[in-house]
């Protein structure tokens, strides 16, 4: 597996466009275009340390070299971190209960409005072509480095 991979892994994990994924870790986009890329170049340091950063919990040795796991936490305490409470969603007894009880609040749908094509008014444009006279040398300067000059004009 490539860092490329292993960078990949971690958008997906996140969620992240390449876009967001560089802007989180406060890097141009193209930077993480030219890592994802066929080219597969390898990240700078500071791209790589811009990410240890911003997402403490990545294994650096996995990060470079692939051994070991994704994240430095430990499966279990994943687990209690994503379920964050040990009680049903919707249980009876909720543990912050609203200590207002008004009447249920009705909204009414308002249609939208139908929206108003303007009518374009139709432009037209005539382009004319003027045929200019031909042009004639009236004078030929030449220019030497000992700042002279010559002028020729030509017999009519």
């Amino acid at each position: 597996m490539s860092i490329k991979d292993r960078f990949k892994m971690i958008m997906d994990r996140e969620k992240l466009t390449a876009g967001a994924f560089a802007e989180s870790i406060g890097v141009a986009q193209a930077t993480i275009s030219h890592i994802l890329g066929p080219r597969n170049k390898y990240p700078s340091t500071e791209v790589i340390l811009r990410l240890q950063q911003k997402y403490s919990d990545i294994n650096l040795n996995w990060l470079l070299t692939g051994q070991g796991e994704m994240s430095n936490t430990s499966s279990d305490s994943d687990s209690s971190i994503e379920s964050g409470f040990d009680y049903p969603l919707f249980a009876e007894n909720s543990v912050n209960p609203s200590k207002e009880t008004g009447p249920a609040e009705n909204r009414k749908e308002i249609a939208l409005e139908t929206p108003v094509n303007a009518t374009k008014e139709t432009v037209k444009q005539e382009i004319i072509y003027k045929e200019r006279p031909p042009r004639k040398i009236t004078e030929i300067r030449i220019f030497f480095d000992d700042n002279t000059y010559e002028t020729f004009k030509p017999e009519k």
